[in-house]
Formats: C-alpha cells, sequence, structure tokens
C-alpha cells in the first residue's frame, strides 16, 4: 500500500475514526517538488518498526557554500 500513499487525496486509513487527520496531499506534493528538482523520494516500511522517507537528489542540484 506504499505507493498508494502518493496518490492525491489518498490515506491509508480511510475510516471516520482515523487517528491521524489531513487531507492526503502532503506526500503527494513532497514527492511532486522532489521530482521537479530532479530526485526521488520513496519510502520504507516494516511493521511495527515504523516508516522512513528517503529523498535523493542528484549532485548538480546541490548549492556550495559560499562561507558567508
Amino acid at each position: 500500500d506504499l505507493e498508494r500513499v502518493f496518490e492525491p487525496f489518498t490515506q491509508l486509513d480511510s475510516t471516520l475514526a482515523r487517528r491521524y487527520q489531513g487531507s492526503g496531499l502532503g506526500l503527494y506534493l513532497s514527492r511532486a517538488l522532489v521530482a521537479g528538482h530532479g530526485g526521488r523520494l520513496t519510502l520504507h516500511s516494516r511493521a511495527g518498526a515504523g516508516t522512513t522517507a528517503e529523498v535523493r537528489l542528484p549532485a548538480v542540484q546541490l548549492v556550495a557554500d559560499g562561507g558567508g
């Protein structure tokens, strides 16, 4: 079901008594923003251990520290 969370207005818990509220747009917009910069947003999940979000951006997108 992890890929479904990237669909707009989608929540995995669709019951009316769900614990977390929201519109279901956060991960969709996050992935679109990362993709717009040439990157990739993926989720890794293990039952009972939680979920980790991984953002990978191409090195050409990095800005050197100007030291100032």
